[in-house]
């Protein structure tokens, strides 16, 4: 198959998405955190940065049928596990909250089921980078809390020095 008619998100090496609804508080911390890398650094050519909000299961189904795949997918959420609000952590797929259903779809059976077959079947490494939620709130309302909003720029930093260089004058 010639790659001119993949996807990008097939063709990197390194696939980094940022899920969640921007709309729900803490949930938006995965796009806020890609936009912070778009804004402070220069995005290398063998990754592929991703605001997939909620749509993330697409993207997931595509990469599934197609027969070119990322070495590497980053996932960055926010949930609740029960820690310390804004504590960053890396959870295994097979860890991911069930409670999460219907905000996160990394976090519904099919989807999870789909990053598990990348994961045994293709050879593709997969990690979850999480933040402890302060709170998700059960009406529409934008912006996240004060210790989510003061990890972004720390998650950031981890993912530019795992995955690529800071711009000049970036954090």
């Amino acid at each position: 198959m010639d790659n001119d008619y993949l996807p990008e998100f097939c063709v990197k090496p390194v696939l980094i998405l940022g899920c969640g609804n921007i709309l729900f508080g803490d949930d938006g911390f995965g796009p806020a955190v890609v936009r912070h890398l778009y804004e402070h650094y220069t995005i290398p050519r063998n990754v592929c940065l991703i605001d997939a909000g909620t749509g993330v299961r697409n993207i997931l189904f595509t990469l599934a049928l197609s027969e070119k795949r990322p070495e590497e997918i980053i996932i960055i959420d926010a949930v609740d596990k029960g820690l310390q609000p804004g504590e960053l952590f890396e959870i295994s797929i097979d860890d991911i909250p069930f409670e999460k259903a219907d905000d996160f779809s990394m976090h519904q059976a099919p989807t999870s089921n789909l990053l598990k077959e990348m994961k045994e079947r293709c050879n593709v490494t997969v990690r979850v980078l999480a933040c402890q939620v302060a709170a998700i709130p059960e009406e529409m309302h934008s912006g996240l809390s004060g210790p989510l909003e003061r990890a972004v720029p720390l998650l950031s930093y981890k993912i530019s020095a795992e995955y690529f260089n800071p711009c000049p004058g970036g954090e």
